[in-house]
């Protein structure tokens, strides 16, 4: 039996069963509260990604879990002593969306957009200074609600969680060249304890090598670029016509400045030297600068 534990959101839970389905052997789901979840019952949001994590690592620590299933974007780039990865499934459409309208463009001008991203309001504000970029927080399903009930003419979500809780119809994709995703969207990971190797065993049963190689290198960029979760950052990289395509992005949060670039390498590259080049290459274009100033810009408030 493999204990698999996971955040108790609807969300997380259709992941973990997706995930339990294709796991060897017998596996039991754990729904663990976080910090993350708990803030939505007025606990003040902490300062880093771990909130989404934290619990469910401290479980796998203490021997409770053996497994925990994280989405990737929500994973710091560097674990805990004695966690590792150990799988990588399959990756759903990694493709933000926008619900309430076609596209981008058939929202008229001052339309008001909600989103809880900092990387979608700075690429928003980038493409359409004039949108009116609100903050929206709460489940898929309490976001898709407040669209309904008229508090925003469109709204923005991960494509990929549309499509695991059967609301897919709901989003329109927006290309990955036009709002570049998040590192890790649409990819979930396997966390558990290093040298477990009956668990280790089963994370590989079910891991996807093209996904694999595309987190290994967006992760391993946003640790080359410094960057944060208070950072507007977005990462896609993926196997393209015999090569390996890395695109990204690092912007402000108004979208007043922004810096985009994208290179391929050989498709039997080494993963890293693709997200090397690429941080490098933005970190020469300014990206420090540009990085400390969104940290500022929302620190500010």
């Amino acid at each position: 039996m493999i204990r698999l534990g996971t955040r108790g959101s609807a969300l997380a839970l259709a992941q973990a069963r997706w995930v339990a389905e294709r796991l060897p052997g017998d596996v039991e789901l754990v729904p663990i509260t976080t910090s993350g979840d708990e803030r939505k019952r007025g606990v003040p949001e902490l300062a880093d990604k771990s909130r989404f994590v934290k619990e469910l690592e401290d479980a796998l620590l203490a021997g409770e879990i053996d497994l925990a299933v994280h989405s990737a974007k929500d994973v710091p780039s560097e674990l805990p002593r004695g966690l590792v990865i150990d799988g990588i499934p399959e990756r759903a459409d990694p493709r933000d969306a926008i619900c309430g309208a076609g596209s981008l463009d058939e929202l008229p001008e001052g339309a008001v957009v909600g989103t809880a991203s900092l990387r979608r309001r700075a690429a928003l504000l980038a493409l359409r200074p004039d949108l009116d970029v609100r903050d929206l927080r709460g489940n898929v399903d309490t976001r898709l609600r407040r669209l309904a009930e008229g508090e925003f003419d469109a709204i923005v979500l991960a494509q990929a969680g549309l499509d695991r809780l059967g609301r897919g119809d709901e989003g329109a994709p927006i290309g990955a060249d036009v709002i570049v995703p998040a590192p890790g969207q649409g990819c979930l990971l396997l966390e558990s304890r290093d040298a477990d190797e009956r668990v280790s065993r089963a994370g590989s049963a079910v891991t996807d090598v093209a996904a694999e190689t595309s987190s290994i290198i967006e992760r391993r960029f946003v640790h080359l670029l410094g960057a944060s979760c208070h950072t507007p950052v977005g990462a896609y990289a993926r196997a393209l016509d015999g090569k390996l395509r890395l695109t990204a992005f690092v912007g402000l949060p108004d979208g007043s400045r922004w810096i985009r670039d994208e290179l391929e390498m050989p498709h039997d590259a080494i993963p890293d030297r693709l997200s090397l080049h690429v941080a490098e290459r933005m970190l020469a274009a300014g990206a420090a600068a540009l990085l400390a100033e969104a940290e500022r810009a929302v620190a500010a408030g």
